[in-house]
C-alpha cells in the first residue's frame, strides 16, 4: 500500500514547500518595506546639496547681459561675511560608482529558483498522480475523478493569477526565470489538458468533436495567458495547440476541421508574437503548420491541404512579415529572414500538394495564387524579399518533375504533336501548365524588370533581377523537355529567341538609367539571360550535341560581357558555365553518343570539343584583362583540358575507327599522344613566360609528366616493337620514325624552351630523355633493316652487332660536332655518353658476340674514333698555346 500513498506524500510535501516559500517572500518582503522606510526618513538629513546645474548657452549670454546691466545702474553692495564653519565645510560629495550586482549564491538559487521550479512541476505530477491514486484504489468514480482534476486546474489557474496580482502590486519584481505566477498556471493549464484528455480518451465521457474544441481551447487560453505570464507559457500554449489533433483522433478524420481548427491556432500564435514581438513563436507556430501539411497528402485531399497553406500564408503575410499591414516595423532597405522565410515555408508545402497530388488543377491554382501573393507582398515589403528567391526555386521544382514525370501519354514525337498520336500539346494538364508557365515568366520578369531602382540596398534588385532571368529560362526547358523530349524543335527554339531579345531589350533600356545600387549587376544579368536564351535557341534548334557548343559559347559571352559590366558575379558565372560544359563531357565524352561518326578529324569530336575550346582560350584572354582570380583559373583550365582532349580523342577515334572506347592502346596512339602532348608543353611554355598564369605553368608541367610516363610505360615496356610482335611498317617512314625520333626531337625542343625559367635539372632531364629516344630510334631503324617490319623475332647476327656499333660511334660523333659547332657543353656531353657506351658495348658484347673481321673492325674504328675525338679536344676545344719567352732589354746606348 506505501506506492499508493506515494503520489498523495509527495502532492503534501510540495504545498508545505510552496507555503513555507510564500512565508519567507512575505518576511523578506515587510525587511525591505521597513529598510526602505527608514532610508526615505533619514534622507532629508543626510542628503548633501544638489549640485550646480549648467545653463544653456543662450541662458548663460542672457544673464550675462542682465547682470552687467545691473552692475552699470546701481551702486556695488558689499558682500556677506561667510561663516567659518560654512566656509570649512566640504563640497558636494561625488557620488561613488555603482556597485555590480552580486551573483546568487547556492542558497539563493535553492530558494528563489529551484523550488520555485520544483513546485510547480510536483504539483503537476500532484495532480497526475491523484488521479492514478484514485484509479487503481478504486475510491472515486470516473466522472468525480474528472471533475476533481478540472477543480484541481481550476485551483491553480486561479492560485498563478492570485500571486501575478499580488506580486504586481508590491515593490518585489518576481524573477524571469522563476516567475511563480507563470508556474502555477502552466501546471494549471498542463492539468486541465490531462484532465480533457482523460474524459475523452480513458472514459469516454466526450465525443471526439468535443474533446477537440475543449483542448483548442485550452491551449488558446494557454496562449492568452501568456501576454501576462510571459514566453514559457506561449511555448507550453503553442505545443499543446498543434499537439492536441495527435492526441484526439478518430476513424475518420475530418481535414477540414483539422485546417480551420490549426487556422485559429496560427492566427492566435501569430497574434500573440506580434503583440509581444516574439520571433521565436512565430517560428515555431510556421514549422508546426507546415509539419501538418504532410498528413493526408494525395490526390484525393487537395481541397483541405490547400485551404491548410493559402490560410498559413495569408495569417503570415498580414501578422509577420514585416513593414506589411500588421507585421511588425521593418527597417528600410533591409531583408528580414523570418518575413522571407514565412512564405517560403508555406510556399513549400504548396509545391509539396502539387507534387503529391499529381499536378491537379486546383493544387496548381493554389500554387499559383501563393507565388502570386509572394511577389505582391516582396514588392510592398523590401524585408520578404528573399521569399522570392524561393518562389522562383519553387517554379522549377513544380515544372522539373512534371517534365520528368514517366507518362508517356503526355509525351509528343519530335517536331511538334501528329495526329492519331498521343494528346496534342493543348490538351488537358499540358494546357493548364504551358499557361501558368507564361503567366510565371511573364511576372517574375516584369516585377524583376520593374524593381530595379526601387531599393537603396543593392541586394534587393539583384535578386529580382536573378529570380526574373532565371524564371522564365528554366520554364523554358522544363517545357522544351516535357513537349519536345528533348529532341529538335523549331517552336521552341522561336520562343527561346523572342525571350532573349526581350533580355536584350531589358538590357538596353537599363543600361541608359541613371547609375543605382544594383543596377549594373541587374544589367550584367539581363545580358546573361540574352546570351543564355540565344544558346538554347541553338540548342532547340540543332542536335543535342550542340547543348555543349552553346554552354560554352554562353561562357565566352560572359566573360565578354564581365569585360564591359566589371561586375565579379559574371566572371564566377562564366567559370561556372565552363565548369558544367566539363561535367558535360565526362558524362558522355563523345558529345552525341554513337552518332559521332567515322570520318577522321572532321566528325563530332571536332565541334564537341573544338568549339568549346576556342571559347575557353578567348573567355580566359577576357578575364585576364580583369586580373588573375579564381574564375580565370578554372576558365583556363577548361581551355586547356578541352584542347588536350580534342587532341587525344581525335587520335583515338582515328586510330581505333571511330571507337574511342577501345579497351587497349597500340604503339601508333601511344606515339601520337606523346607528341602531341610534348608539342603541347612547348606551346604552354612559350605562353606562360607571356600570361604568367600559374594555370599554364602547371599544365606545362602536367603534359610533360604525362607524355614521360607514356614514353616509359607504353613506348618503352608496353608497346615497345623490341619486346611485341608490333608491324612498325615500311623501311624509313615507320612507327620507329613516328614513336622515337619525333618525341626526341620534340623533347630536345622542351629543353630548349624551358631553359632559363626552369631550374637545370628539369631541362637536363628532358635532354636526357630526348637523347635516349635518339638512340631507341637508331637502335630500333637498324633492327628494321636486318629483321622486317615485326623486331621481335630471329637471331642477332654479327653483322647486326656491328652496325650497332659503328651507328653508335656516328652517333656520337655527330652529337660532339654538334656541340662544337654550336658551342654547347650539353651536346658534348651526351656524345661522350653515347661514345662511352659504344665502348662499353665494344668491351662486354663485342668482344664475344663478333667473330672474324667484324671484332677486329670494330676495335679499329672505335679506337680511330676515340685518337680523333682526343686530338679534338686537344686541339680545338682545350688548345694550349706555348708562352713566348721574354726578350732581354737593349743596353743604353754609349754616350
Amino acid at each position: 500500500m506505501l506506492e499508493l500513498f506515494f503520489p498523495f506524500v509527495v502532492a503534501v510535501v510540495a504545498l508545505i514547500v510552496a507555503i513555507r516559500s510564500f512565508n519567507q517572500i512575505s518576511e523578506l518582503r515587510r525587511r525591505i518595506e521597513a529598510l526602505e522606510a527608514g532610508r526615505t526618513m533619514a534622507a532629508p538629513a543626510a542628503m548633501p546639496p544638489p549640485l550646480p546645474q549648467r545653463e544653456p548657452p543662450q541662458a548663460a549670454s542672457a544673464a550675462a547681459e542682465t547682470v552687467s546691466a545691473t552692475t552699470e545702474a546701481a551702486p556695488p553692495i558689499a558682500p556677506e561675511p561667510v561663516p567659518q564653519a560654512a566656509a570649512q565645510a566640504p563640497g558636494p560629495a561625488i557620488a561613488p560608482p555603482p556597485v555590480p550586482e552580486a551573483q546568487p549564491g547556492f542558497e539563493e538559487r535553492i530558494g528563489t529558483r529551484w523550488v520555485v521550479w520544483l513546485g510547480g512541476l510536483t504539483l503537476a505530477l500532484g495532480g497526475f498522480f491523484m488521479v492514478r491514486y484514485s484509479i487503481e484504489a478504486g475510491l472515486l468514480g470516473p466522472g468525480v475523478r474528472t471533475i476533481l482534476g478540472g477543480l484541481f486546474a481550476l485551483a491553480l489557474l486561479a492560485a498563478g493569477e492570485w500571486t501575478r496580482r499580488k506580486e504586481s502590486i508590491s515593490q518585489i519584481a518576481a524573477l524571469p526565470i522563476a516567475n511563480i505566477p507563470a508556474i502555477l498556471t502552466a501546471a494549471g493549464t498542463a492539468v486541465a489538458f490531462a484532465t480533457v484528455y482523460a474524459a475523452y480518451a480513458l472514459y469516454g465521457f466526450l465525443v471526439p468533436a468535443t474533446a477537440f474544441v475543449l483542448l483548442g481551447l485550452v491551449a488558446l487560453g494557454t496562449l492568452a495567458a501568456a501576454l501576462l505570464h510571459g514566453p514559457a507559457l506561449a511555448g507550453l500554449g503553442v505545443v499543446g495547440a498543434f499537439v492536441t489533433p495527435v492526441l484526439v483522433s478518430s476513424g475518420k478524420p475530418d481535414y477540414w476541421a483539422l485546417y480551420i481548427y490549426l487556422a485559429i491556432v496560427t492566427a492566435a500564435s501569430f497574434g500573440l508574437a506580434r503583440i509581444r514581438l516574439w520571433r521565436w513563436l512565430a517560428v515555431a507556430t510556421i514549422a508546426f503548420a507546415v509539419l501538418w501539411t504532410f498528413p493526408g497528402l494525395g490526390p484525393s485531399l487537395v481541397g483541405p491541404h490547400v485551404f491548410h497553406v493559402i490560410a498559413g500564408f495569408v495569417l503570415a503575410a498580414l501578422l509577420v512579415v514585416c513593414g506589411f499591414m500588421f507585421g511588425p516595423a521593418a527597417d528600410a532597405g533591409q531583408v528580414e529572414p523570418i518575413s522571407s522565410g514565412s512564405l517560403a515555408a508555406y510556399l513549400f508545402g504548396a509545391t509539396l500538394i502539387v507534387l503529391t497530388g499529381q499536378h491537379a488543377d486546383p493544387a496548381m491554382i493554389a500554387f499559383g495564387l501563393l507565388v502570386a501573393g509572394t511577389l505582391f507582398v516582396a514588392w510592398r515589403a523590401e524585408a520578404a524579399t528573399a521569399a522570392v528567391v524561393g518562389a522562383a526555386g519553387f517554379v522549377f521544382v513544380v515544372f522539373a518533375e512534371w517534365a520528368i514525370r514517366a507518362n508517356p501519354d503526355m509525351l509528343v514525337v519530335p517536331g511538334g504533336p501528329l495526329p492519331g498520336i498521343g494528346p496534342a500539346a493543348t490538351d488537358g494538364s499540358v494546357s493548364l501548365h504551358l499557361v501558368t508557365a507564361a503567366i510565371f515568366a511573364a511576372g517574375f520578369g516584369i516585377t524583376g524588370f520593374l524593381a530595379q531602382g526601387r531599393s537603396n540596398n543593392p541586394s534587393i534588385p539583384i535578386v529580382w533581377s536573378a529570380a526574373a532571368v532565371f524564371t522564365p529560362l528554366a520554364l523554358l526547358v522544363a517545357l522544351y523537355a516535357r513537349i519536345a523530349h528533348l529532341d529538335r524543335s523549331i517552336p521552341f527554339a522561336i520562343l527561346a529567341v523572342i525571350l532573349a531579345a526581350a533580355f536584350a531589350a531589358a538590357t538596353e533600356i537599363l543600361s541608359k538609367r541613371e547609375d543605382r545600387p544594383g543596377l549594373q549587376a541587374a544589367i550584367a544579368l539581363f545580358a546573361t539571360a540574352t546570351l543564355a536564351a540565344l544558346a538554347l535557341a541553338l540548342t532547340f534548334a540543332l542536335e543535342k550535341g550542340w547543348l555543349t557548343i552553346s554552354l560554352a559559347l554562353m561562357s565566352l559571352g560572359t566573360a565578354w560581357i564581365s569585360l564591359q559590366r566589371p561586375i565579379p558575379f559574371l566572371r564566377t558565372l562564366a567559370a561556372i558555365l565552363a565548369g558544367i560544359v566539363v561535367l558535360r563531357i565526362g558524362y558522355e565524352p563523345r558529345i552525341v553518343g554513337s552518332a559521332v561518326g567515322t570520318t577522321p578529324i572532321f566528325n563530332w569530336l571536332l565541334w564537341g570539343y573544338g568549339v568549346p575550346a576556342l571559347c575557353f582560350w578567348g573567355g580566359s584572354y577576357f578575364l585576364r584583362r580583369n586580373g588573375d582570380d579564381a574564375p580565370l583559373r578554372a576558365v583556363e583550365a577548361a581551355a586547356i583540358l578541352f584542347t588536350v582532349l580534342l587532341a587525344f580523342m581525335e587520335i583515338r577515334h582515328f586510330v581505333n575507327n571511330g571507337d574511342v572506347y577501345r579497351e587497349t592502346a597500340g604503339l601508333t596512339e601511344v606515339a601520337l599522344q606523346v607528341c602531341v602532348a610534348l608539342a603541347m608543353a612547348i606551346g604552354l611554355e612559350r605562353l606562360q613566360l607571356r600570361s604568367g598564369s600559374i594555370v599554364h605553368n602547371y599544365g606545362a608541367v602536367a603534359l610533360t609528366l604525362f607524355a614521360g610516363a607514356a614514353t616509359v610505360l607504353g613506348l618503352f615496356m608496353l608497346d615497345n616493337p623490341l619486346l611485341w610482335r608490333i608491324d612498325v611498317g615500311g623501311l624509313v617512314f615507320n612507327l620507329v620514325l613516328l614513336g622515337y625520333a619525333l618525341p626526341a626531337v620534340l623533347a630536345l625542343l622542351l629543353s630548349y624552351a624551358v631553359a632559363g625559367h626552369r631550374p637545370s635539372q628539369y631541362a637536363n632531364t628532358l635532354a636526357g630523355a630526348a637523347l635516349i629516344l635518339a638512340l631507341a630510334y637508331v637502335t630500333l631503324e637498324i633492327r628494321r633493316i636486318y629483321h622486317g617490319p615485326i623486331l621481335s623475332t630471329g637471331p642477332t647476327t654479327a653483322a647486326e652487332q656491328y652496325t650497332y656499333s659503328i651507328a653508335w660511334l656516328v652517333f656520337g660523333v655527330a652529337l660532339l660536332g654538334a656541340g662544337v659547332v654550336f658551342n654547347s657543353q650539353r651536346a658534348r656531353l651526351a656524345s661522350a655518353a653515347v661514345i662511352a657506351l659504344t665502348i662499353g658495348k665494344a668491351f662486354l658484347i663485342d668482344m664475344s658476340a663478333l667473330t672474324g673481321v667484324y671484332r677486329a673492325l670494330s676495335f679499329m674504328g672505335l679506337g680511330i674514333v676515340l685518337v680523333a675525338i682526343g686530338w679534338l679536344y686537344q686541339r680545338i676545344l682545350f688548345r694550349k698555346t706555348t708562352p713566348t719567352a721574354a726578350q732581354p732589354p737593349a743596353p743604353p746606348a754609349a754616350a
